[in-house]
């Protein structure tokens, strides 16, 4: 809305979060207080599995930025848990690797100034 001339910078909402990597997980969650301090909008409810295999009903925000190195996303969130768990279309749409041994999220090698996006 802001690139649009509908609202001042100065309302533009943002947090700085720390996040877990969860290379198991498809798309990126965001706590509830999280969407509410970000004023997002649910977009719809679906059916996301967990880890132990139980299906579970979630809300499936609109889209917002997420800034990982400098590097931007446009990612939609499942909302539950406490946590911030980056999925793979965050990691895969910034072209950022995750280091295992170091713990940490590093930029591909291959694109280090910046991200190229995989189309098939």
């Amino acid at each position: 809305m802001h690139r649009r001339g509908v609202l001042p910078l100065g309302q533009v909402r943002s947090v700085t979060v720390e996040a877990v990597v969860a290379t198991g997980a498809v798309r990126s969650c965001i706590p509830v207080d999280l969407k509410e301090k970000l004023g997002l909008e649910t977009l719809r409810h679906i059916n996301a599995q967990m880890a132990n295999g139980h299906t579970e009903g979630v809300e499936l925000t609109e889209a917002a930025y997420i800034d990982i190195l400098d590097r931007v996303a446009t990612e939609s969130f499942l909302v539950l848990g406490s946590e911030v768990p980056l999925g793979q279309t965050a990691l895969e749409s910034t072209d950022l690797l995750v280091d295992c041994n170091r713990r940490r999220v590093t930029t591909n090698p291959d694109h280090p100034n910046s991200a190229v996006i995989r189309i098939r």
